[in-house]
């Protein structure tokens, strides 16, 4: 009866899991993410692939010697930005679906909003916006998105978080990074590897010791 009760079990485990395995993730149209003023990812270049949550602290401190480093290496550092909302940020995911509206709107605008929220991240922690609700915060955010996409834009934006395109790709975002197996932000690919110690800030001479032997420096 147990040899039964076992082999029942088993085949239950085995037929969910093929279902598991089977499953296909979303392929989007494009590959994720935001590129550091556009500059060409693939060819002579040491890339950077940065998981960056807008609410966590972690991502925020390590955006300054990131961009110390990029204009330290110029065309020989690309960068690349994934947002990677963190599920107990609660605010998280909506940050990061209103940097995938900015990106639809005015390219240019997808770093400066960012940088925005890094700048503004303690008024979305978890603790003060407790009692406010979804479309409250949503209306509050679509604001702070206006000051990087333009003052003209807050209907854009507002009809942003209604358009489902917009959910998916932020969907896509977490779904990718959680496909390259990331766990915590900051996290970073060189060169497609992961770094080891990914999950704190780096600083500018952490980036230096990282890139510099990539060079031949």
């Amino acid at each position: 009866m147990e040899s039964a009760v076992v082999a029942s079990l088993l085949l239950f485990l085995f037929v969910g899991w093929s279902h598991v395995a089977e499953a296909q993730l979303p392929i989007p149209a494009k590959i994720d993410g935001f590129v550091y003023k556009r500059a060409p990812v693939w060819g002579h270049s040491v890339v950077v692939e940065a998981f960056f949550d807008p609410m966590c602290p972690d991502s925020r401190d390590s955006w300054p010697p990131l961009k110390k480093a990029l204009k330290h290496y110029s065309s020989r550092l690309s960068v690349v930005v994934h947002p990677f909302p963190l599920p107990y940020h609660s605010n998280a995911f909506i940050a990061c679906r209103a940097l995938h509206i900015a990106n639809k709107l005015n390219t240019s605008s997808t770093f400066p909003l960012l940088e925005l929220f890094f700048k503004q991240q303690e008024k979305y922690y978890n603790t003060p916006t407790y009692n406010m609700s979804r479309a409250s915060i949503i209306h509050h955010i679509s604001k702070l998105a206006v000051r990087a996409i333009g003052k003209d834009s807050l209907s854009a934006v507002q009809s942003g978080f209604n358009d489902s395109q917009t959910d998916a790709a932020a969907r896509i975002s977490f779904k990718y990074g959680c496909s390259r197996g990331v766990t915590g932000t900051p996290y970073f690919f060189f060169n497609g590897m992961p770094l080891s110690d990914s999950g704190s800030a780096l600083d500018y001479k952490g980036w230096k010791g990282i890139i510099d032997p990539l060079l031949g420096m």
